[in-house]
C-alpha cells in the first residue's frame, strides 16, 4: 500500500516536559500566512507589553536555529472560523519550543525517498503551502538534503511505526530539531 501524500507540517508526538507550549506574538507587519505545524524562529522583539517574544517563519535550507513548531493560535476575536494566521494580521501563537521535542512529519521524496540507512542523518525542511480549510502546514522534510552536516535543521530519528506508513515516497518520520535556539549551539553531525 502506497503512503498517502498528506503533508501537515511538524506535529509534536513527545517532549521532555510533556507538551510544553509557550505563547509568542506575530505582528501585523509580517506578511506571511502561518499554519499549525510551521517551524518558527525568534525575531528579536516582543509584543507591546513585552510579555510575548515575536516569531517569524524559519527559512528552508538555511542553518538558522529553530525555536519550535506552531501548535495553535489564540482565538481570532473577529472570526472564530479562521484556523490559521492570516498574512499581515497581529496574532498570538502557541509554539512547542521544548528542545527535546520529537515531531512527526512527511518527507517530500523529491530526488528519491529516504531509506532505513538514513536514520541518524540530518535533513532540512522544504516549505509548502498551508491548507486554509484545515489550518495545517504544508512543510515537509527535504529528502534530497540528507547529510551528516551539523547545520541541517533536523535529526532523522526513525520511521513512524504505523500500519499506514512504510519506507518509500511520502513516508512519515520522527525528527528532532537539530539547531534549536534555546540550546545555544550548532547542532550535532549526523551519523
Amino acid at each position: 500500500m502506497a503512503n498517502a501524500n498528506n503533508a501537515m507540517g511538524f506535529k509534536p508526538v513527545a517532549g521532555a516536559d510533556g507538551f510544553r507550549v509557550t505563547r509568542y506574538f506575530i505582528p501585523a507587519t509580517d506578511g506571511n500566512a502561518m499554519f499549525i505545524g510551521d517551524p518558527v524562529i525568534l525575531a528579536g522583539s516582543a509584543d507591546a507589553e513585552g510579555t510575548a517574544a515575536t516569531v517569524v517563519l524559519a527559512t528552508a535550507g538555511t542553518p538558522n536555529q529553530t525555536v519550535g513548531m506552531i501548535v495553535g493560535f489564540e482565538p481570532n476575536r473577529g472570526d472564530l472560523s479562521v484556523k490559521h494566521r492570516l498574512a499581515s494580521t497581529a496574532r498570538y501563537v502557541l509554539v512547542m519550543d521544548d528542545p527535546e521535542a520529537i515531531f512527526e512529519t512527511q518527507e517530500d521524496s523529491v530526488g528519491g525517498a529516504l531509506a532505513a540507512v538514513d536514520v541518524g542523518l540530518n535533513v532540512d525542511f522544504v516549505a509548502g503551502s498551508g491548507n486554509t480549510t484545515s489550518g495545517y502546514s504544508g512543510y515537509m522534510l527535504d529528502s534530497s538534503t540528507k547529510a551528516t552536516t551539523a547545520t541541517c535543521q533536523f535529526k532523522l530519528l526513525r520511521l513512524v511505526n504505523r500500519a499506514d506508513n512504510a519506507l518509500g515516497s511520502y513516508a512519515k518520520w520522527l525528527v528532532k530539531i537539530n539547531n534549536h535556539q534555546y540550546q545555544g549551539s550548532t547542532g550535532t553531525a549526523g551519523v
